[in-house]
């Protein structure tokens, strides 16, 4: 069985804006020369790096950064070379139809890119609509976790990352042949 997906997030989940003051770091892994000098990196914990590979999971970037991740973050947290998500073309005004907000620009991609596995989506934008648009469209799990942006990942998410993982590894392990843990409700 293939792993669940990891979609990651940058700004906001990894690198925490809008609060401040941050803590800094050092880089923990040897950098190309191109990335040493980014002003943004040193607000990356480098251990978060370790602690997503020991969720399990498939990690992909689900970021405007697209590849630039590979060649700035992935690095920095001792990563390799991740599959990243290439967005399509935004609509030209899609908050401007008069109807109540609906879900997030990237649900709809990710959803698509998860092509029917199971996922788990951390970002500080997910709203109640992404979860709801996703239980209705998407036919395996998902869980869809908002990281607060002042202060990015903390140890906190990864435990409920944990949980839910567990619980759904769970699911699997004690499935019989007629139960499908794919159908259960969205987190």
């Amino acid at each position: 069985m293939d792993p669940v997906l990891l979609f990651l997030d940058i700004d906001g989940t990894l690198l925490p804006f809008g609060g401040g003051p941050y803590p800094t770091y050092e880089p923990a892994f040897p950098l190309p020369e191109a990335v040493a000098g980014h002003p943004l990196l040193n607000r990356v914990d480098p251990a978060l790096g370790t602690r997503l590979l020991s969720l399990g999971c498939a990690p992909v970037w689900a970021t405007t950064w697209m590849d630039d991740a590979n060649a700035c973050l992935s690095p920095w947290l001792g990563l390799p070379r991740l599959p990243f998500v290439d967005w399509p073309d935004p609509d030209p005004d899609p908050d401007d139809d008069g109807l109540p907000a609906g879900p997030h620009w990237k649900t709809r991609p990710l959803v698509s890119w998860a092509a029917g596995r199971p996922f788990v989506w951390v970002d500080d934008e997910i709203t109640e609509a992404d979860r709801v648009w996703v239980a209705a469209h998407h036919p395996a799990r998902a869980f869809l976790h908002r990281v607060d942006h002042q202060v990015g990942l903390t140890e906190r998410d990864f435990e409920v990352l944990e949980e839910w993982l567990g619980e759904w590894r769970g699911d699997i392990r004690s499935a019989g042949p007629a139960r499908s843990p794919y159908r259960r409700p969205h987190g």
